[in-house]
């Protein structure tokens, strides 16, 4: 008998007394000691399927069907059962730890409470259970860690605690709904070989909802692809990815982001150059907060980008890959040379920088959370406009649905509202945003790493030809290398704030010289589909 069987299950929720059906006759089973990954883009059902399994989903949801653990029935069970069942026998892993852990919490509180709730075990005990359990999620040195905040840690390391907290009353059922898709590649290699040798260690069952083939390929038994609230296509990996039969399939298969942008003009002009750059933190200590050493976030970085040119910053995280965009965007503290069209950077005034800033613009990795809730897509897009003026004569109106044309967007839609938007287009808000400017240089901060896979190649497309129309420079932050490769010109390798290597984007994906770079392109290829 399965552990988890779903049979014939719908959702709908209820939005402007309208119902719309959200998962659409899904069923599937996980047999313990097996991985079953659910796949398919945003929007497709894979995460509400997945809350349903333990009624997480609240009550603005109908569902309908059969979903049984270990051969009881959860819809429809009692409170006191669903109690017992969640973080206990079946247990969750999500995408972003950052807003699963408490930040107010220390780690060894937020681990105790979970252990302490379902096992009622108390005192020295619990604290040796969570070393324990931190030293099997690879957390180095846990006893230092006990009393440190999520927010002291890096992103790897989160998901490690959230990994620990989902573990730590040995459940039947993992569930992890993209525990790696914020996450570097190495980070994302040693967080699925951790989940692989736990299942296995432990006989769990593995329900993985992703957006990623790579992923799926390394780490499933069997898939279930999901398009429009149902399962289109289910089989053993080997046998779907080798002969995919359904063309949403194969659709997916296909979308990765190839080719390389176009090349640089000779006469293209230097746009910005740095030399010698550093951003050190201090270390401060005791009452009088003496600096007693310094986190050396960017070491004695130097570069040149010219005007239609892409520079990609690679690395792991921490790296000092965001540290040394900010810091050319003289939005931190830095030391060093900085030169924007040949002017001294450092010499600029008050009034200078903030006349440049039109120029040089930044889109971030969450295109949700850099949206406010409150505005408009037309105000979202103008504001940059009432801060730095209008001398096209246009009305604004007129430019908004302008630049919205030009990242593909309805025009008519410009008073929506941010979540009346998709993922793929909310990112293409943040690019008009900063496209309306007219600017010289854009900082494009990891903006495809929360996108689906056909939305990221739309959105390479999108910025390749952003960059060709205007003459765009582009420095480009992601841990995504298939993209890195899709989009750069040259590309920089970072390791705990220093340049390990530098160099065209052929000669270091073909031939890569430290080898540093090359375990990074080796756990790339790892995850190539």
């Amino acid at each position: 008998m399965s552990l988890l069987k779903v049979n014939n299950l719908r959702v709908a929720f209820r939005q402007d007394g309208i119902e719309k059906e959200a998962v659409k006759g899904v069923s599937f089973t996980v047999d313990r000691g097996e991985t079953v990954a659910i796949v398919g883009e945003s929007g497709s059902g894979k995460s509400v399927t997945a809350l349903s399994t333990v009624s997480l989903l609240g009550d603005g949801a109908r569902v309908t069907g059969s979903v049984t653990y270990d051969g009881k029935e959860m819809i429809g069970a009692s409170d006191q059962h669903l109690r017992e069942v969640r973080g206990n026998d079946i247990s969750f892993i999500f995408q972003e730890p950052m807003t699963s852990l408490n930040p107010l919490h220390t780690l060894e509180k937020q681990l105790r409470e979970s252990i302490e709730l379902h096992q009622g075990v108390r005192g020295a005990e619990v604290r040796e259970r969570i070393i324990d359990l931190m030293h099997r999620v690879g957390i180095r040195d846990p006893e230092s860690r006990l009393g440190a905040y999520p927010h002291q840690l890096s992103g790897g390391q989160r998901q490690r605690v959230m990994i620990a907290m989902a573990l730590s009353n040995k459940p039947d059922i993992l569930i992890a709904d993209e525990p790696t898709t914020a996450l570097d590649v190495t980070i994302q290699a040693q967080i699925l070989e951790l989940l692989a040798d736990l299942k296995r260690d432990e006989g769990m069952g593995l329900l993985f909802i992703t957006h990623d083939l790579g992923v799926v390929q390394r780490i499933a038994d069997r898939v279930c692809v999901m398009k429009d609230g149902e399962i289109v296509e289910t089989g053993p990996t080997a046998a779907l990815f080798a002969n995919p039969q359904h063309p949403y399939t194969r659709k997916l298969l296909g979308a990765s982001p190839s080719g390389a942008p176009d090349p640089v003009p000779e006469s293209a002009p230097t746009l910005i150059e740095a030399e010698h750059l550093k951003v050190w933190f201090p270390i401060q200590k005791g009452l009088l907060k003496r600096t007693v050493g310094h986190v050396k976030a960017v070491n004695d970085a130097s570069f040149t980008l010219r005007a239609g040119e892409t520079l990609g910053i690679v690395g792991e995280s921490g790296s000092g890959k965001t540290t040394l965009a900010l810091a050319l965007m003289r939005l931190i503290q830095s030391e060093g040379a900085m030169r924007f069209e040949g002017e001294d950077m450092r010499g600029w005034s008050t009034g200078q920088l903030r006349r440049r800033r039109a120029d040089i613009q930044i889109v971030f990795q969450d295109p949700y959370g850099s949206l406010s809730p409150r505005m408009t897509c037309e105000q979202i897009i103008a504001e940059g406009l009432g801060v730095h003026g209008n001398s096209s004569g246009q009305s604004p109106r007129d430019l908004v649905a302008e630049v919205m044309q030009e990242v593909e967007l309805p025009p008519e839609t410009m008073d929506r509202y941010p979540h009346e938007f998709s993922g793929g287009q909310r990112q293409r808000i943040a690019i008009a945003r900063a496209m309306i400017l007219r600017p010289k240089l854009v900082v494009l901060d990891e903006p495809t790493s929360a996108l689906d896979m056909t939305v990221q190649v739309q959105i390479v497309d999108l910025l390749r030809r952003l960059q060709v129309k205007y003459g765009l420079g582009y420095l480009f932050i992601s841990h995504d290398l298939a993209v890195v490769r899709a989009m750069s010109h040259k590309v920089m390798v970072m390791k705990q704030g220093d340049i390990i290597e530098m160099g065209s984007a052929h000669d270091l994906f073909d031939a890569p010289q430290t080898d540093y770079a090359k375990t990074l392109l080796q756990a790339a290829l790892d995850f190539a589909v």
